[in-house]
């Protein structure tokens, strides 16, 4: 016997699936929806019930979709694109429409978010969803449409454009490197404490980046022993702008705080990164949806720019 055909119940309960879905979360769904989480929960029962299917699975630290639900929220959420389309056609020269986007943190803190107001201008029917993290991108069932990672440019099975190269010197501020003479005698870094971003790129060393740098000012021994260790760029640069010790920067993400005078570059200008750059990257895909488009030739153009 086949399941019931989709009837009104079923399609408000799809929708407050779809909630759910996006946000792994009953309480945030309920939040959007005006309702209470147990109603949430009722009607996702309710909804599996009739499907004959299991949609979630239940974990002592929240939700996640089951395989059947991955599928059917695919499916629905280009649903809704498409119905967004049909019902707008009048929109068609403006992109609409959800767009998930995973960063690697310290990009999507320092370059990213001071830019969103752009996005926002241009395109105000873009929903546009960014998570942060330091792992991959879960191209999964829509829960990512485009991925923007610091890499290598080594992406098995999917698309990637480049979007900006990188340039890299050790900065700290004015007051360390005055206490430590790095303005006059290079050769003391040996004497200072140096910040590591742990999670420089995907299967970096801790070190990675001081071991590039020191690899073409002479060679490690010129590193001293002491460090800090960190999981983000970011957070070293803030270490560094509190007078922890000296950090690799990123001039993408270090610029500002340059500018500002925050922080001092003790040991000369930038250089270019030779291996990694900024990349955004997406499953393949047959006709690629405005609103994905949109996002994409903006970040490009931000990056130029």
């Amino acid at each position: 016997m086949h399941p019931t055909r989709l009837d009104g119940g079923q399609l408000a309960n799809l929708h407050t699936f779809l909630a759910v879905a996006r946000r792994l979360s009953f309480a945030a769904a309920a939040d959007e929806l005006c309702l209470t989480p147990s109603a949430v929960s009722h009607r996702i029962a309710r909804l599996e019930r009739s499907l004959r299917l299991r949609l979630f699975q239940r974990l002592t630290r929240g939700i996640r979709l089951t395989a059947d639900g991955e599928r059917i929220f695919a499916a629905l959420e280009k649903s809704m694109a498409e119905l967004d389309a049909a019902l707008y056609p009048e929109a068609d020269a403006e992109p609409s429409g959800r767009v998930a986007l995973h960063a690697h943190p310290s990009i999507a803190q320092c370059w990213l978010a001071p830019r969103l107001a752009a996005l926002a201008d241009r395109h105000p029917r873009i929903d546009l969803d960014i998570r942060t993290g330091n792992g991959d991108a879960d191209f999964r069932g829509g829960r990512a449409d485009l991925a923007l990672y610091y890499a290598d440019g080594h992406f098995p099975g999917l698309v990637s454009h480049k979007l900006m190269d990188e340039e890299m010197a050790p900065v700290c501020s004015p007051a360390y490197a005055e206490r430590h003479g790095l303005a006059t005698d290079p050769a003391r870094l040996r004497d200072c404490r140096l910040l590591h971003d742990a999670q420089a790129w995907r299967q970096a060393a801790h070190d990675a980046e001081w071991t590039l740098w020191a690899r073409r000012h002479g060679g490690e021994s010129l590193l001293p022993p002491r460090g800090l260790t960190l999981d983000r760029s970011d957070l070293c640069l803030a270490a560094a702008v509190g007078h922890a010790g000296v950090a690799i920067a990123r001039r993408k993400l270090a610029q500002p705080l340059l500018d500002s005078g925050q922080l001092t570059l003790p040991l000369g200008a930038f250089e270019p990164v030779e291996r990694y750059a900024y990349y955004l990257v997406h499953p393949k895909l047959g006709p690629m949806p405005s609103r994905l488009r949109a996002v994409i030739d903006w970040l490009q153009q931000s990056a130029a720019g």
